[in-house]
């Protein structure tokens, strides 16, 4: 009952502070705060620098594979269990993913830092 409750007065809450965030912003934006602030001074140059969509593949996939890097940690404690088999294959099926992922991505040559 206890987490039917909490499920159902989260939902709620969440509901309602997506409503109040769809009706809360301003409409109709000026010109003066859609401008990046610059002590007063017209801006120099555009705010928006254009950056490499190499880097970011690259640092998309980096988090990735640490992600499930980290997901391996544990793996010597769950060494402990009684339920060994299990353990270990699903590690390798981790690990196999691990290695697919990454002969994909260099076959696509998503690691090269060469456009």
């Amino acid at each position: 009952m206890n987490f039917v409750l909490a499920l159902t007065v989260n939902t709620l809450l969440a509901l309602l502070l997506m409503t109040i965030t769809f009706w809360l912003p301003q409409l109709y934006p000026y010109m003066e705060k859609s401008d990046p602030y610059e002590c007063g001074f017209d801006p120099a140059y555009p705010a928006r620098i254009p950056f490499s969509m190499k880097f970011f593949l690259v640092a998309i996939t980096f988090l990735l594979f640490d992600l499930e890097i980290a997901l391996l940690l544990p793996l010597p404690w769950a060494l402990q269990t009684t339920n060994l088999p299990l353990m270990t294959t699903s590690s390798l099926m981790l690990i196999i993913i691990l290695a697919l992922g990454l002969t994909y991505e260099w076959s696509q040559k998503g690691l090269d830092w060469a456009e």
